[in-house]
């Protein structure tokens, strides 16, 4: 290897790290905001730019005023479509709520920094509409996600509509094409190996790329590659052991580097480091990368509309707590707490039609049919990795939720199945109760053929990472001070989620974030320029 002093050198006024959403908007953003050589750098291959942007179903979380103030940005609604929407207003106090009440598990209290809260929940209409003005995001209407047809209305729930064309790929070739334009360079296999700091200040990135040590200089470098999620001795070391073997939804190049590279300069950690963002993620799914044609389609989401049993048969979650975009993100772990780490969807006819094409389509997933329960159990027993082991007590856990499902629809002959609602179609009865009780959504599993699908843990991203400033994004050291010329956005941004979060929030806080760092960047870039010119002038 090269020593720093006899590497080669090139200057810019910012160095981005990472090529995902996040660090394509904070490049995007300094170069607007006066940074005239910006350089994006990634030690993946161009084959995987995108980082974990990738791989999601691009939505996008933001407070808006109804309809009419999210219809001029989409671009998949018709005037007559338009008049059959219904999509109420997502306030500020919203949001925050939502995010907050996430948090809340067995008598723990929210622990979020409230300031960065405060600047996810203010900033994010704007963010929202720079991406589509700027950017040129093909947003969309997420009926498929996010609505029902109820009567003839598409009927949003859960907060959030937005999404994009082509999903995570959508989003992705988006930033590419805005880069592109704006002439921001993006170098793939150039991986940062260590922060440069000149008189306590950031001066640029030692990277490595194609085998060579290459020197590059620059005022402010901005850290947005990702967390530690795909890294199993990170994952074991602050999640648990068992973390090693959850399946990696996205990259595989997100290993934590921003961390070592920021806490090797000093920075402070901040956040939750127990929990992460992980969902019900397909069994036969790959095990340490997401798969670039089928991303998020591996996604099996479903559950409020069926149950959830482990290889014992027995439940472990409440499928109707809420929304789906509001317990996914745990109900991940809590698959992979089971015995084998594997989970078994169950639907009946009532239900199948209304589970989402991409995510459950004869293509995508395997499914087990049978025109009964028993026979359905049958032939859940020859899998050699995962089976039911204990066919009767799977049946007995149907029996049983079918029993309670028709007592409380007994005491309660009013209530009305509405999955776009929190219907309170439950199976707490007074007469036959069963723990843990499904508090939504509860349809008795009785009309056949009868489905089940197999699920595992996917983890998608972390929530512990650095400590940042919330107006500038500037990264903190270990005693609260900004680190000058480091910023960081994305998921490295730490204390913003703990336990859980809404779903669709994580791009737009790495957009957030991301413009803020933009702007800081420029700030230093700016001044340098200036240094310069009076030095030269003297």
């Amino acid at each position: 290897m090269a020593s720093t002093t006899e590497a080669h050198s090139l200057s810019f006024d910012c160095i981005v790290v990472g090529s995902g959403s996040a660090g394509s908007c904070a490049a995007l953003s300094a170069s607007d905001s006066g940074c005239k050589r910006v350089l994006i750098i990634d030690k993946c291959p161009p084959e995987w730019v995108g980082g974990n942007g990738y791989f999601t179903a691009g939505a996008h979380r933001t407070v808006h005023q109804g309809l009419q103030d999210l219809l001029p940005i989409v671009t998949n609604v018709t005037p007559e479509l338009a008049s059959n929407i219904d999509l109420e207003p997502y306030t500020k106090d919203d949001f925050t709520k939502d995010v907050i009440r996430l948090q809340v598990e067995n008598g723990v209290h929210p622990k979020s920094d409230m300031h960065l809260v405060e600047a996810l929940v203010d900033n994010s209409r704007d963010a929202i509409q720079w991406l589509a003005d700027r950017v040129k995001m093909p947003f969309t209407f997420a009926f498929n996600r996010q609505a029902y047809l109820i009567e003839g209305r598409q009927v949003f729930w859960g907060g959030m509509a937005l999404s994009v064309a082509d999903g995570g790929k959508g989003v992705i070739h988006a930033h590419q094409k805005a880069l592109a334009e704006a002439g921001i360079q993006v170098w793939f296999n150039t991986e940062a190996i260590q922060l440069l700091m000149e008189n306590g200040a950031i001066s640029g990135v030692l990277a490595r790329r194609n085998g060579n040590d290459i020197r590059l200089s620059a005022p402010a470098v901005i850290l947005a590659c990702g967390g530690f999620e795909a890294s199993p001795d990170l994952r074991s070391k602050w999640l648990g052991d068992e973390w090693a073997h959850a399946k990696v939804r996205g990259s595989p190049y997100n290993t934590g580097d921003g961390i070592s590279l920021a806490t090797s300069v000093g920075a402070a950690l901040a956040g939750d480091f127990k929990h992460c963002h992980s969902t019900c993620w397909d069994a036969d799914a790959p095990n340490d990368a997401g798969n670039r044609t089928l991303s998020n389609q591996y996604t099996k989401s479903g559950y409020p509309l069926g149950l959830m049993l482990n290889v014992k048969g027995k439940r472990f979650v409440d499928e109707g707590e809420d929304f789906r975009n509001f317990t996914y993100a745990k109900f991940g772990r809590e698959i992979l707490k089971q015995p084998s780490s594997v989970a078994f969807q169950i639907y009946d006819q009532q239900t199948v039609k209304w589970l989402r094409v991409e995510e459950y389509g004869d293509d995508v997933v395997k499914k087990v049919w049978a025109d009964t329960l028993e026979e359905l159990v049958e032939k859940l027993l020859p899998d050699e990795e995962a089976s039911v082991e204990d066919r009767k007590e799977f049946l007995k856990t149907i029996k049983s939720y079918n029993e309670a499902v028709l007592a409380f629809r007994s005491e309660n002959p009013t209530k009305v199945w509405d999955p776009a609602i929190k219907d309170g179609l439950s199976t707490k009865s007074f007469s036959h109760s069963i723990i843990p009780p499904k508090s939504n959504w509860a349809l008795p599993i009785i009309e056949s053929p009868f489905l089940a699908v197999k699920v595992t843990c996917g983890i998608t991203f972390t929530f512990g990472g650095l400590s940042v400033e919330p107006e500038t994004a500037a990264i903190l050291c270990t005693v609260g001070e900004p680190i000058k010329g480091l910023f960081c956005t994305g998921e490295l941004v730490g204390g913003l989620f703990y336990l859980n979060y809404p779903g669709g929030s994580g791009l737009t806080a790495g957009c957030v974030f991301g413009r803020k760092a933009g702007r800081e960047a420029a700030k230093l870039s700016t001044a340098r320029a200036l240094s310069i010119h009076l030095s030269d002038s003297a």
